[in-house]
């Protein structure tokens, strides 16, 4: 509790494990704000929390994906990430190898995305109070395009693009969960969108709306967009990407793999004539190498997403009525 409580053994938390690692201009000024230059163009920002248990899984960690996390939701808006705040909720008694473990992962993963950690905060709970370790995240990000994405520009005749195979990260921790073998490691598809995001805009690519397929899956997302934009959307199931781990641990525990929870892909509407370009920019990047048109917006109409079985019959796609998978992100 002491590492919480302003003294010594804070200054220590914080001179021998966020500093060392988190290091930059801005953060080394050591004050109780962060100042930053505002780059041209209209800025995104986004907060978020992250309370996934366990804290390491195949894939990822909850450090890594908190700096993912963040990105990817600044990517929905076609931003450039440039700027994170952190905190951290640590139970008491959390090993402090534990920590650095994590520390070093976001340090990591930031690195990866030309991501600064300019300023953050600690706060110890009492044990049993915690669950090991929460983290909250606060990310700035520039938008250097012209475009206005969002649900309410979504259009009659645009085509649905995913970006990847879905289900991994919902899988990934209930294998560790659940002591769930398989012949292969199920991991955690955790990794930031913004770089085929980016190349999509710099094509030119007429972009209407974006959307990470996190809690809900590409289920909840294509749910949330038909109701704001008031847009029936009708999607394959055939070109939806797959492994077959996957659907064989999602058939195990009575999932629905268009329900469960990812952390490293994206749903995007783009202009018809652009969709088969998109693709191919898509493909181009690893982690979004299988990127696959899987429907298109029917009109302008009562919300409804519709899906066509590989036997051509046709069902109402809802959101899941409750949560399948708690405490993943």
């Amino acid at each position: 509790m002491a590492h919480g409580g302003g003294g010594k053994l804070m200054h220590q938390l914080l001179e021998r494990v966020f500093g060392p690692a988190f290091s930059n201009p801005i953060l080394d000024t050591r004050h109780d704000s962060a100042q930053f230059t505002v780059p041209l163009g209209k800025l995104a920002m986004t907060t978020d929390s992250y309370v996934v248990r366990p804290l390491f899984f195949p894939g990822g960690d909850i450090g890594s994906m908190a700096v993912h996390g963040t990105v990817n939701d600044l990517a929905m808006s076609g931003a450039r990430p440039l700027y994170l705040s952190c905190a951290f909720i640590i139970e008491e008694g959390l090993p402090m190898e534990t920590l650095w473990r994590v520390v070093c992962s976001m340090r990591d993963a930031a690195q990866r995305c030309s991501l600064q950690i300019i300023t953050g905060d600690t706060k110890v709970v009492d044990k049993g109070k915690g669950d090991g370790l929460y983290i909250n995240t606060t990310g700035i990000g520039v938008i250097e395009h012209a475009l206005n994405i969002a649900p309410q520009n979504v259009q009659s005749g645009d085509a649905v693009i995913v970006s990847g195979d879905l289900g991994r990260h919902g899988m990934a921790i209930m294998a560790v969960r659940e002591g769930l073998q398989f012949e292969s490691t199920i991991e955690s598809d955790s990794a930031p969108i913004h770089e085929p995001v980016l190349a999509l805009l710099q094509a030119g690519i007429e972009i209407h709306c974006l959307r990470d397929l996190t809690r809900g899956g590409l289920a909840s997302a294509l749910n949330e967009i038909a109701e704001a934009a008031g847009v029936k959307i009708a999607i394959e199931q055939k070109p939806i990407p797959f492994r077959e781990d996957v659907n064989a641990a999602c058939e195990m525990l009575g999932l629905d793999p268009l329900h469960v929870a990812n952390e490293g892909r994206f749903v995007a509407f783009v202009a018809a004539k652009d969709a088969e370009r998109a693709v191919k920019i898509l493909r181009q990047q690893q982690v979004s190498a299988n990127a696959a048109v899987i429907g298109k917006v029917v009109e302008k109409a009562a919300p409804l997403v519709t899906i066509r079985s590989t036997i051509g019959a046709s069902r109402i796609l809802d959101m899941p009525s409750g949560e399948q998978l708690p405490r993943i992100c």
